[in-house]
């Protein structure tokens, strides 16, 4: 097979790839996509020592296996926070230490708590405050459409790692409630929990 098809059929899978670790992100998927890792090395080993005498094939070979290792050390980073039982936001950062917010955050929450800053939605019981989720879920799809991030997050991995979330820093911080916002940076929407005292 040509150098050409090899490498378009890395991207493809690199690509695909990125999609499934999403999912295991997510708790769509059970188990990480170790089978289509090792697949991905695989065509990444299979140039790694030749010599590549076209100068474009060869910048494409090296961009497309920084981007493959740059992701894979991040996937690593999440994986083994997780088997540490350390809380991840929604796109897997630790909770404290989120980007802070940009201008373009929505600024206003129906179900903020009195004594709570209007961009915050207060949690006080992971699986009594529905209605407070529900805002807060709604609030991250529009801030998500206005940073025009790609896909949909379902409303039941969202309610989930909101009560996880708000259930560790209620325990681990004897805290009262949790409050939540949102915070947009480089087009990337996430969520930053505190707790209350």
């Amino acid at each position: 097979m040509a150098l050409s098809e090899d490498l378009d059929k890395l991207e493809k899978a690199i690509r695909q790839l990125q999609i499934e670790w999403d999912k295991f992100f997510g708790g769509i998927e059970k188990k990480p996509p170790n089978d289509m890792k090792f697949r991905v090395e695989q065509l990444v080993r299979q140039y790694a020592h030749q010599e590549i005498r076209n100068n474009g094939e060869r910048f494409r070979y090296q961009s497309l296996t920084a981007r493959y290792n740059t992701m894979n050390e991040l996937w690593s980073k999440k994986l083994r926070a997780i088997e540490e039982g350390k809380p991840l936001g929604v796109h897997g950062l630790k909770a404290d230490r989120l980007p802070p917010p940009q201008p373009q955050a929505p600024r206003s929450a129906p179900t903020a708590a009195a004594g709570a800053p209007a961009s915050e939605v207060r949690v006080k019981s992971p699986d009594g405050d529905a209605q407070a989720v529900k805002a807060l879920y709604d609030q991250f799809m529009q801030a998500r459409k206005a940073a025009g991030e790609p896909g949909s997050v379902k409303f039941d991995s969202f309610q989930k790692l909101i009560a996880q979330q708000a259930s560790r820093i209620l325990t681990e911080k004897g805290a009262k409630a949790v409050d939540f916002r949102l915070e947009t940076k480089d087009g990337k929407v996430s969520l930053k929990a505190k707790p209350v005292r």
